[in-house]
């Protein structure tokens, strides 16, 4: 990453993202239709909600579908004219089964 690898920061900022979505909390249908105002919540942290903790299996299957995303997108890049956007495709691909071969990422 020191060496500002921009294939593998492309592909490790997105699977941050697919994680950070994944552990967000999911909002029911009575949740979105909201209260009378002298019902709200107030003050400082009264909306917030904690977060999902995911297990190591669940991140690691975050980390695998990206990877696959990655591969299926470059594999129906067959023309020459996309040949560098399939390339960079499986290279972020081959960056995040790294991080799931090697248990000491650092």
């Amino acid at each position: 990453m020191r060496a500002r690898d921009k294939t593998a920061v492309s592909a490790l900022r997105a699977t941050l993202a697919a994680l950070d979505n994944a552990e967000a909390v999911p909002v029911g249908d009575a949740e979105l239709r909201g209260v009378a105002l002298e019902e709200s919540p107030v003050g400082a942290g009264a909306t917030e909600a904690a977060r999902r903790e995911l297990s190591e299996r669940e991140a690691a299957d975050i980390v695998r579908a990206e990877a696959a995303e990655r591969l299926d997108a470059a594999a129906q890049l067959p023309s020459p004219a996309h040949a560098d956007r399939a390339a960079r495709l499986r290279t972020e691909a081959a960056v995040l089964l790294a991080f799931l071969d090697d248990p000491d990422p650092t």
